[in-house]
């Protein structure tokens, strides 16, 4: 679905040099795990793998707003790559929707795009830990002291949140890993 100029320019967007998490890595990886879904139809595969190049192509560690930025962007370029409206709409929802990776209880295409967006966090622990430097990276502008608290707060808020993954089958093989790893994270952050 993502071919030509637009691909090009996705690609020079996630290699951008304040990116070390936000990357073709991170994309890459979330279209592996849509391309090993085999529960999805073409249609659904389409919209994920729209939403997936998109999500993160703006991406401003000191902004809040990267998620409705991308939406718009991913309208933008699949208005003029000639994608029916509908589709568009249905890509910029599932955009918005990792700003906060809350889906309702029925919206089973959301909960596996969150999920998959998330599945970073059940990963195994060096693998967490150099996904957790990459972060402190990104977000290097921040004092370390401020960052540390804001991210314990963020982790913690991850943690009392019930499920981790709104996708019951990325529940299952991330949740635990998750968790521990979400928990360890905390710890240093707050020793």
């Amino acid at each position: 679905m993502i071919f030509g100029a637009v691909r090009d320019e996705l690609i020079a967007r996630y290699g951008e040099p304040h990116r070390r998490y936000h990357t073709m890595v991170h994309i890459e990886d979330c279209l592996a795990q849509v391309a090993a879904s085999t529960d999805m139809d073409d249609n659904q595969r389409a919209l994920m793998d729209a939403a997936i190049w998109f999500h993160d192509a703006i991406y401003d560690p000191t902004r809040n707003d990267n998620e409705a930025e991308s939406a718009k962007l991913a309208a933008e370029r699949l208005s003029v790559a000639g994608a029916e409206q509908a589709f568009i709409d249905k890509v910029s929802r599932l955009i918005l929707l990792t700003a906060g990776h809350s889906v309702q209880p029925d919206d089973a295409l959301g909960a596996r795009l969150v999920s998959i967006d998330l599945s970073i966090l059940g990963a195994v622990p060096e693998r967490y830990d150099a996904y957790a430097a990459a972060i402190r990276f990104e977000y290097g502008h921040v004092p370390e002291p401020l960052y540390r608290a804001g991210r314990a707060a963020i982790l913690k808020r991850f943690l009392e949140s019930g499920l981790l993954f709104a996708d019951p089958v990325w529940a299952e093989r991330f949740e635990a890993q998750a968790r521990a790893n979400l928990a360890r994270e905390i710890a240093a952050l707050t020793a």
